[in-house]
């Protein structure tokens, strides 16, 4: 079963998470490929979101011209 994606924020807040942990060496070794790619993941999400939404702006504001 797929897991619920997070909002923009959730997403933030979990890189903000892991990049401390990162810089604080509170990761091992063994935690540190899994972590890097659950932030490329949530990256790739928050860039899709910002760009969907960006979307709906540009259309609400040309719907707004007509």
């Amino acid at each position: 079963m797929a897991s619920k994606k997070p909002s923009y924020q959730e997403a933030v807040n979990e890189i903000d998470d892991i990049l401390q942990k990162i810089e604080n060496e509170e990761l091992d070794v063994d935690e540190l490929a899994a972590k890097v790619k659950r932030v490329s993941t949530l990256i790739k999400l928050c860039k899709d979101k910002l760009h969907k939404t960006e979307a709906e702006v540009e259309n609400i504001l040309k719907e707004m011209e007509d």
